[in-house]
C-alpha cells in the first residue's frame, strides 16, 4: 500500500490511501492532539465524503481493531502445520485482576502453558513482552497454545 503523507499548514498531517472500492481512506493527525478518520474521493484527496473525530481511547481501539487481526491471522497461518496449536486475542477487560499489574503476576505460561507473544495497546503492538510490561484495560493479548490452555488463559485474565 502506498501511503501519502501531506502536510496541513496550521492544521496537522493527513495521511491516506487508495482503497480498492475507489474511495481513500485516511487519518488526520491535529496540531493539538485530536484525530480524525477520512473517506474522501480518489480522484480528489481534498474532497472529503466523510469525516469521524475520535479520542485518543477510541483511535486506540480502532487501531487495535484493525492490527490485532492481521496479526493474528499471521501467526495462524504459521502455526497451520503444527497440531493442536492456536492463535487468540484475549483482552484486558475493564475489572479485570490483571488491570495495573505485569504479565510476569498472572503467572501465564506457568499457569495456561500460553504464551503472550504481543500486546496491542492504543494502535501499537508490543512484541515478545517482558514479564515487567505493566497491563492495562483495552489491552488485548496475542496469546499462542492449545484450546483448552486458551480457555484457561481467558477464565485466569478475567477472574485472576
Amino acid at each position: 500500500m502506498n501511503v501519502e503523507v501531506t502536510p496541513l499548514p496550521g492544521i496537522g498531517v493527513r495521511k491516506d490511501f487508495a482503497i480498492r472500492a475507489g474511495k481513500r481512506i485516511g487519518v488526520i493527525n491535529h496540531r493539538d492532539g485530536d484525530v480524525e478518520l477520512i473517506v474522501s474521493r480518489t480522484d480528489d484527496p481534498d474532497a472529503c465524503i466523510a469525516s469521524v473525530p475520535l479520542t485518543t481511547d477510541e483511535a486506540a481501539t480502532l487501531g487495535n481493531l484493525l492490527g490485532a487481526p492481521q496479526l493474528v491471522a499471521q501467526l495462524t497461518e504459521e502455526h497451520r502445520d503444527v497440531p493442536g496449536i492456536m492463535t487468540k486475542q484475549l483482552p484486558i477487560p475493564e475489572g479485570s485482576p490483571f488491570d495495573g499489574r505485569t504479565l510476569g503476576d498472572t503467572e501465564m505460561r506457568t499457569r495456561t502453558k500460553v504464551s503472550i507473544v504481543a500486546v496491542m495497546r492504543a494502535g501499537q503492538v508490543l512484541p515478545s513482552p517482558g514479564p515487567e510490561l505493566t497491563f492495562t484495560a483495552g489491552d488485548l493479548l496475542v496469546c499462542v497454545g492449545t484450546a483448552e490452555g486458551l480457555a484457561a488463559a481467558a477464565k485466569l485474565l478475567q477472574k485472576g
